[in-house]
């Protein structure tokens, strides 16, 4: 499982013109992308990692803060375009793998008590954030 958090100061992803998951003020933005191999068990490890990860201002976590967290689903994180012109995506999950590690992801950090905002799995999305820093960094559990 692999996550893009970013630092934010607000966050908002829009399906067919609807706001579907937003935040406001500083808190996480978080893409995921699950591959093959990915388990409830690395879905409550990552989620246990992003709660307590001290990347917020004056190196708190979400968990110190309650800042909130948009969560959104990525397959692309598992793109390889090392070869050719257009990347596989062979890596990456399906949809019926993929969804509910996703949803797994948000319930466990939910059941640690964060506040969480999704997008909508498979949805053709537009994120808009506001990157603190910028700040980015990559997670692989």
């Amino acid at each position: 499982m692999r996550a893009v958090v970013q630092r934010v100061d607000g966050a908002s992803v829009v399906v067919a013109g609807e706001t579907v998951g937003e935040i406001v003020g500083e808190g996480l933005c978080v893409l995921v992308g699950v591959t093959h191999d990915d388990t409830p068990e690395k879905a409550a490890q990552l989620a246990r990692k992003l709660w307590s990860v001290r990347v917020l201002d004056d190196e708190k976590s979400c968990s110190d803060v309650n800042a909130p967290l948009l969560v959104i689903s990525q397959f692309t994180l598992y793109g390889d375009a090392r070869k050719g012109r257009r990347p596989t995506w062979n890596a990456a999950a399906p949809g019926p793998v993929a969804e509910p590690l996703v949803d797994e992801v948000v319930a466990q950090l939910r059941k640690l008590g964060a506040r969480v905002e999704t997008g909508r799995f498979g949805a053709d999305m537009r994120v808009s954030l506001t990157n603190h820093g910028p700040f980015t960094v990559l997670l692989d559990v």
